[in-house]
C-alpha cells in the first residue's frame, strides 16, 4: 500500500478523490460535514510539501445534468474556513475553464471541481471522461472509502493513468487498516454487533462473520425475523417473512460454529410509530397483536453488555432501535456505553454505518471509540469479503 507519506508532492498538482457528499438544508447549509474533516490532515499533507490539490466529488444523485441544490459550490466558503484559506472553484470538473483553472494553479493553492455526477460518464466509469480528469494533475491520491465500491470513472478508473503516482491518502489508508485489524488475526473474543431494520442489506456480512467472530449480537428491527426463526409472537413488528428461512439458518450454522449468537431477551414496545406512544416491556417472543418492538429492553441490554465487555474487539453496525425518537433510544445508547467502556479498558473498537456513526456522534461518543468508519456500502461490501473497486485500483501492480 503506497500512501502520501511515500512521496514528496513540492511542485505537484494532486488530484484527490474525496467523498464530499454532505447534508445540506433547503438554505444549501451544511448539516454535517464529518466527511469534509476527514480528510483535512491529506490536504494538509500535499499542501504543507509546497503541492497544490484539485478536488473531485460527488453530492448527491443528480438525474439530468447539472442541478443547483447537487452543486459543490455549496462547500466552497465552509471548506474555506476548515482549511483557513481561499478555495477556488471550477463550474464544471471536465472543459475549457477546469483545464485553465488547473493549469494556473500555483503551490499551495486548493481547487475545487463541480459534481463530478453531473456527467453520466462518471457513474459508468467512462474511460475517456476519466482521461479528460487525468490530465488536470500529476498525482491521483484517493482519500473517498465511502465511494470506493463504486466503480465510477473517479474511483476505479482514473488510477491507470498514474501508474507510478497512484496513493492513499490517510483516510483511505485508516480505513483498510482498521478494518482489517477486525477481520485479519484479531485479539480475541471478537463480537460483531449487528443491527438495524432489515436483514435483507446484511446476509452476506453476517455469514461471513459467523466465520471470524466469537459473539453476533443482533438488535433493531431485524431481530424479529430472528425471533420469529425460533417461534416466536412478534405482534406487528417489522418482519421480512422470506428471510425467516435464512434467520433459522444462521442460527444453526452459529450453534455449529460455536458462536454465542444473541437476539433480545426482552424489548420496548408501543401500539404506535410515534416517541409518544403509550409503550411498554415484554419478553420479545410475546408481543401482543398490534404492538410492535421498537427497542430492546433493560434484560437484553444487561446480556448483550456482558458480551461486549468481555471481548477484545468489537465490530458495530446498526442500531438496537428507533434511536432518533428520545423514547426509544434506550438501548442503542447502552450498547454505545458499553462500547466506550470496553474500548478504554483496552478493546478495538471500530463503528461503521451511517445509522451506528450517528448513533455515536449523538451521544457524544464518537471520539471515545477506537475506530469510525466513513463507509457505509463500501464497509459492508468490504466485510463481505467482496473487492472494492476503488482499493483494488490503487493496489494494482504497475504492467
Amino acid at each position: 500500500m503506497r500512501t502520501i507519506d511515500d512521496i514528496s508532492f513540492s511542485g505537484r498538482k494532486a488530484l484527490v478523490r474525496v467523498d464530499f457528499n454532505v447534508p445540506l438544508d433547503f438554505d444549501f447549509r451544511i448539516t454535517d460535514d464529518t466527511r469534509m474533516r476527514m480528510v483535512l490532515p491529506t490536504l494538509k499533507k500535499i499542501l504543507g510539501d509546497g503541492g497544490s490539490v484539485i478536488l473531485l466529488s460527488h453530492l448527491g444523485r443528480p438525474k439530468n445534468g447539472p442541478e443547483e441544490k447537487f452543486s459543490l459550490i455549496h462547500l466552497v466558503d465552509h471548506l474555506a474556513t476548515l482549511l483557513g484559506q481561499e478555495v477556488l472553484f471550477s463550474r464544471d470538473c471536465v472543459g475549457d475553464q477546469a483545464k485553465k483553472m488547473a493549469a494556473d494553479l500555483k503551490a499551495g493553492q486548493v481547487l475545487l471541481l463541480e459534481n463530478l455526477r453531473f456527467h453520466p460518464e462518471e457513474e459508468k466509469g467512462d474511460v475517456a471522461f476519466a482521461k479528460s480528469l487525468a490530465s488536470l494533475g500529476d498525482v491521483y491520491v484517493n482519500d473517498a472509502f465511502g465511494t470506493a465500491h463504486r466503480a465510477h470513472a473517479s474511483t476505479a478508473i482514473m488510477a491507470q493513468f498514474f501508474p507510478h503516482n497512484k496513493l492513499f491518502g490517510y483516510l483511505m489508508a485508516d480505513e483498510v487498516n482498521n478494518i482489517e485489524r477486525v477481520l485479519q488475526n484479531p485479539e480475541r473474543p471478537v463480537t460483531a454487533i449487528i443491527g438495524g431494520a432489515k436483514v435483507s442489506g446484511k446476509m452476506e456480512v453476517i455469514t461471513r462473520l459467523l466465520e471470524k467472530i466469537d459473539h453476533l449480537i443482533i438488535g433493531g428491527g431485524m431481530s424479529f425475523t430472528f425471533i420469529k426463526a425460533r417461534g416466536g409472537k412478534i405482534g406487528a413488528s417489522l418482519v421480512e417473512e422470506d428471510l425467516v428461512p435464512f434467520a433459522a439458518e444462521m442460527i444453526k450454522k452459529a450453534e455449529e460454529k460455536g458462536v454465542s449468537l444473541l437476539l433480545p431477551l426482552d424489548c420496548v414496545i408501543a401500539e404506535t410509530f410515534s416517541n409518544n406512544a403509550d409503550k411498554d416491556i415484554v419478553p420479545s417472543d410475546q408481543i401482543r397483536e398490534g404492538w410492535m418492538g421498537l427497542d430492546v429492553g433493560p434484560q437484553t441490554c444487561e446480556l448483550y453488555c456482558k458480551a461486549i465487555l468481555s471481548s477484545k474487539t468489537i465490530l458495530w453496525n446498526g442500531p438496537m432501535g428507533v434511536f432518533e425518537m428520545s423514547s426509544f433510544e434506550s438501548g442503542t445508547k447502552k450498547i454505545a456505553e458499553a462500547i466506550v467502556t470496553a474500548t478504554e479498558q483496552g478493546a478495538f473498537s471500530l463503528v461503521g454505518g451511517g445509522d451506528s456513526v450517528a448513533a455515536v456522534n449523538k451521544f457524544g461518543f464518537g471520539e471515545r471509540v477506537s475506530y469510525v468508519s466513513t463507509g457505509g456500502g463500501a464497509l459492508l461490501e468490504y466485510l463481505e469479503g467482496k473487492e472494492l473497486p476503488g482499493v483494488k485500483a490503487l493496489l494494482e501492480a504497475v504492467s
